[in-house]
This record gives C-alpha cells, structure tokens and sequence, in this order.
C-alpha cells in the first residue's frame, strides 16, 4: 500500500510542474484540478487503510522514471495502480478499493481532459 500512495504522491508532483509550464489554459486547468484531487485521494486511502489495517504505513519517496508527456506518464501510472492494487489491499476490503477506485476516476477524468479539451 505504501508503494500506491507514493505513486499518487508523486502523480502530484509531476501535474503540478507539468500544470505550471503548460501553454494550454485547458490543461493547465485540468492538471490543477488532477493534483488537488489526487493528493486527497491519497490521503484517503491511506487513512482508510491504516484505520483497517491498526498499523502506520511507510511511504516510499519515488523518483519519476518515465519520460514522455503527461499523458503518457499518467497512463503508465495508472495501469500500475490496475495492475497491483488487490496487492496493495485486499479485493473483499470493499471500502479501501472504493477510495482507489476514486483515485482511478480522477486519472481517467484528467487523461479525457488532456486528450479532449486541451
């Protein structure tokens, strides 16, 4: 679960540069909205999870690896966070998978954004 909760911690910090250099007022917007989300997310899931689990998490700090725009980086992001989230939590801890399944939202809703409207 640690690992998850770096990764979002991270999908922060790189919409945040990535939302301070952008010419496009439509991504701009859209990035700002992303890191404000993801880090609540974040800190939901991890709240959530150390309240069911009775024990403190330790966080990684993670160093970005992918190269490539934002979009690429997100989406590489994000099938991690498919790929290894029933790892990260239990699939019958229904509430915790619910508040990742939120963090999901928000990457898919920030990807359409990216995609569509910028």
């Amino acid at each position: 679960m640690g690992e998850l909760i770096a990764i979002l911690f991270l999908a922060r910090e790189i919409a945040h540069r990535e939302h301070l250099k952008t010419r496009s007022f439509a991504a701009h917007m859209a990035l700002n909205e992303f890191y404000n989300d993801i880090v609540e997310r974040a800190d939901a899931i991890a709240e959530s999870y150390q309240g069911c689990e009775g024990k403190l998490l330790t966080i990684p700090y993670l160093k970005n690896t992918a190269k490539g725009p934002i979009e690429r980086i997100l989406r590489s992001q994000l099938d991690w966070i498919e790929a290894n989230r029933y790892k990260a939590a239990e699939k019958d801890e229904t509430a915790i998978q619910n508040l990742i399944d939120e963090a999901v939202s928000s990457y898919h809703t920030v990807l359409y954004k990216l995609k569509f409207l910028s």
